[in-house]
């Protein structure tokens, strides 16, 4: 009996990995048009639609049903698994998870109470916690105190696609909605927070380096940084400036283009890094 790992679409995961785990998917939708995430429409056509629509994509959670149907065929595989979701706080596809899991005793549900690549590596963790032989339910308990671990910080463009998405207020997008201002937002409790603003990207991107080095990051665990839009040349430039955080510790830096939900929130030009926190770096 294996334990798998499962996740949902918004949970995003370095490629090397992605053939690892099963990816139960969210909905977008451009106008009438459904799409399934990263199975009827794939990042790279998600961005292109995005920035070429007039109108903001909605995106749906994960349904119970769905749940069900993978739960099903891991059962007879005789197989269990842990299930991590995106925040619950951020969507309901941890509440439709656990539903769902109600009637498989082989299945346990960890909600990341973060978003991403955050959840991201804590699912990496899991898929190494798991091929180490911890059990079903120390794992799914030893998940839920890792997780308060986890630090992300991202910038973004611009906080007006998160306010029309629903997952920041009016009052932090205004303040953040001074021309030329780049917002440094994080996950906190499960919420979607703003650090601080900086005006224009180099300074943004010092408050990214400014927020890691005072949560320290724990190298021996996950790390994954990610992008938004179609092109990964900001996340290059956050790279370059922030070499001081990575010399000496790691010779790659794992990084993914951001899935298309998460893309519908943050909008195009996002930069985003996820760590385990070791304490402040010297």
């Amino acid at each position: 009996m294996a334990i798998k790992i499962i996740t949902d679409s918004t949970v995003d995961i370095a490629d090397k990995y992605s053939n690892l785990f099963t990816v139960v998917p969210l909905t977008v939708s451009f106008g009438e048009k459904d799409y399934i995430d990263g199975v009827t429409l794939n990042k790279q056509e998600f961005y292109q639609k995005l920035v070429s629509s007039a109108e903001l994509p909605k995106t749906s959670q994960a349904t119970p049903a769905a749940f069900a149907e993978v739960f099903r065929k891991l059962q007879e595989n005789g197989d269990e698994a842990v299930v991590i979701t995106v925040s619950s706080r951020l969507s309901g596809t941890y509440q439709s998870a656990r539903i769902a899991a109600e009637d498989f005793d082989n299945v346990r549900v960890v909600d990341s109470l973060n978003v991403s690549i955050a959840s991201g590596i804590l699912a990496e963790y899991a898929l190494r916690c798991a091929s180490e032989g911890m059990g079903l339910d120390e794992l799914a308990r030893h998940l839920s105190k890792k997780r308060d671990e986890i630090g992300l910080v991202a910038m973004v463009d611009t906080l007006e696609y998160l306010k029309k998405g629903g997952r920041i207020s009016g009052a932090a997008a205004f303040a953040g909605g001074v021309l030329g201002i780049k917002p440094v937002v994080t996950c906190r409790n499960g919420e979607l927070a703003v650090l601080g603003k900086a005006r224009g990207s180099k300074k943004a991107n010092n408050l990214l380096v400014e927020q890691i080095r005072k949560d320290g990051v724990d190298f021996s665990m996950p790390l994954l940084l990610g992008y938004t839009g179609l092109s990964d040349d900001m996340l290059r430039q956050y790279i370059q400036d922030s070499q001081c955080l990575w010399k000496g510790h790691v010779t790659d830096l794992d990084c993914v283009q951001l899935s298309s939900v998460i893309g519908t929130h943050a909008g195009p030009g996002a930069v985003a890094v996820a760590y385990f926190k070791s304490g402040a770096l010297q």
